[in-house]
């Protein structure tokens, strides 16, 4: 990857904003959490919920944990391959993640209700990783331990959209060439 274009990272920045926006309005209205996370009401009609979920995070330091790490690899991903690589691998694989994360928690009659961007950004480290085999040990040992390390402090996280977008990630990388 060529890190050394002199690209602004619009699209990151633009989808952080839009996060912040979205966390202010959940903070407004109660409702926003349960229309707008990945939960039951997608097989009820709520079909926008595995691109809404992306935005909507349990939390003020949900949000700013989220936030630092899309800057950080989002910029990346935007200095190597542009903004629409970006935006179709963040969205199109946050997406994916959602609608695969929601089989998985379907399957297991799990009754919980999945917010934030962590599967989307695991999807770009997924990506990164497939393509950078110095780091790839690294960033494997990273998704573990935010999957499971919250786990151990008694968090009640969704490690397996880590896992799920982190592999989502990988498969994409070794798609495209």
């Amino acid at each position: 990857m060529n890190f050394l274009t002199n690209t602004k990272p619009y699209a990151t920045i633009f989808t952080i904003c839009v996060s912040a926006v979205v966390y202010f309005l959940q903070t407004q209205y109660d409702f926003m959490s349960a229309a707008f996370g990945l939960n039951i009401y997608f097989l009820q009609g709520a079909y926008w919920q595995p691109l809404s979920t992306i935005f909507v995070h349990g939390g003020l330091m949900h949000l700013a944990m989220n936030m630092v790490v899309l800057f950080q690899f989002g910029t990346l991903i935007e200095a190597a391959r542009g903004k629409l690589f970006f935006v179709l691998l963040y969205y199109v694989g946050g997406i994916a993640t959602s609608l695969i994360t929601y089989a998985f928690i379907y399957s297991f009659d799990m009754n919980v209700n999945v917010v934030g961007a962590s599967g989307a950004i695991c999807v770009i480290i997924g990506w990164i990783a497939q393509k950078d085999k110095f780091n790839r040990q690294g960033l494997v040992i990273a998704i573990l331990l935010i999957s499971f390390l919250p786990l151990l402090a008694g968090m009640n996280i969704a490690w397996y959209a880590h896992i799920i977008g982190f592999g989502v990630g990988w498969l994409i990388g070794k798609t495209l060439r």
